[in-house]
């Protein structure tokens, strides 16, 4: 089975013919990355580009050690200003530099973009094999992450209104709380003098009511106790 090409160009870029004349640091540079010490060559590629920054060979060399270190997301400004230096005739140099543009989007999991890139390579270079396998295998990893995103948004909503159920009897108690306290709150209020002085009254009302009563009784005849003969 065949496995996704991800480096097709990024070994044979180095050699691809820029129509420039070539700078000896980018000579130093792609015998270092040829050996794989690609931190090395980067210094070399840029030394280069301070020479000839409009130099879009040395320009996709450096993406070339960026990428290779995992620094995606510059190698990715590397190979686009690459393919924008580079001249309209250059089709297989833009293609190339194109197809390192997707497989930089697809090591950042930016998958509509990798797509969209591996297409502009399949433009300029219909009959690269490689390319045309990359943008299947980017085109299925998207639908499986657009996939995922639904399935995540399916999973949030039926959080969310979980989560709204549990909160409906909480608000109605809270709701009935505050009543309560606003009901509460309504009542009269009264100082403890206030108070005081209503109990003293009370107790004064209470006083009198009984002298009153008292007032009123009618005195008892005292009875006469037979003899017992």
């Amino acid at each position: 089975m065949k496995k996704l090409i991800l480096i097709s160009f990024l070994a044979l870029i180095c050699n691809l013919s820029f129509g420039q004349k070539e700078n000896p640091f980018i000579r130093k540079g792609n015998k270092l990355y040829d050996k794989g010490k690609f931190n090395e060559a980067e210094i070399d590629y840029r030394k280069a580009m301070e020479v000839a920054p409009a130099s879009a060979k040395s320009t996709f060399n450096l993406g070339n050690s960026l990428y290779r270190q995992e620094n995606y997301e510059e190698a990715e400004r590397n190979f686009m200003n690459a393919a924008g230096l580079l001249k309209p005739g250059d089709q297989a140099a833009r293609a190339g530099a194109l197809h390192n543009l997707g497989n930089t989007y697809l090591k950042a999991e930016k998958y509509q973009e990798s797509v969209e890139a591996y297409k502009q390579a399949l433009r300029l270079n219909p009959d690269d094999e490689d390319t045309r396998y990359n943008l299947a295998y980017a085109q299925r990893k998207l639908m499986q992450q657009q996939q995922q995103q639904q399935q995540q948004q399916k999973n949030n909503d039926k959080e969310d209104n979980r989560d709204e159920k549990n909160q409906q009897p909480q608000q109605d108690q809270s709701d009935q709380q505050d009543q309560k306290e606003q009901q509460q709150q309504q009542k009269p209020q009264i100082s403890k003098q206030d108070a005081e002085r209503m109990l003293q009254a009370l107790k004064n009302d209470e006083q009198k009511t009984i002298d009153k009563v008292n007032k009123q009784k009618v005195k008892a005849v005292p009875s006469q106790v037979e003899k017992d003969w």
